[in-house]
């Protein structure tokens, strides 16, 4: 069977199926929902999925500023780690073919509110109106030591 969208061999396991693609891979789960994974992000590093996507809905994982690449958490202070968390998130996000523009909810936790202004500056540079809902909380710690971990929510078309 090939993919409708962009032709590949999609390869059947029973009821799953694999689909690899130019960024990622998307694991089919029964009919209703398929496993999001991107090269372009963090790849999982425990019992989860980076995305579940169900219908036209990607839930995506919460994000932290690792880099892909050395899986290891990059240097500087709130606005780097916004800013990998956020390219992170769109590794994921153009897995599924969508793009920021898609997100429709997103919740920032933080680890020092006082630091808003800043993350904030980063975050309005990946997300133009009508911007997503957004819900923000400062957490006790996060993984890795990081100061801000992002989750989203996009609907594409």
């Amino acid at each position: 069977m090939s993919c409708a969208w962009c032709g590949r061999i999609l390869s059947w396991n029973g009821a799953f199926g694999v689909l690899y693609t130019p960024r990622g891979r998307v694991t089919l789960v029964g009919s209703m929902r398929k496993v999001v994974a991107s090269s372009e992000a963090p790849a999982a590093v425990g019992p989860y999925s980076q995305a579940i996507a169900v219908g036209n809905t990607l839930y995506c994982a919460g994000q932290i500023p690792l880099d892909h690449v050395t899986g290891e958490l990059v240097a500087g202070g709130i606005a780097e780690q916004t800013e990998r968390v956020l390219e992170n998130i769109g590794g994921v996000l153009r897995a599924n073919g969508m793009t920021h523009a898609d997100v429709v909810k997103a919740t920032v936790f933080m680890t020092d509110l006082s630091q808003f202004a800043e993350m904030n500056t980063v975050y309005q540079k990946y997300f133009q109106a009508p911007f997503p809902a957004r819900s923000t909380v400062q957490v006790a710690a996060l993984p890795r030591g990081s100061s801000v971990e992002i989750e989203v929510i996009a609907v594409g078309s």
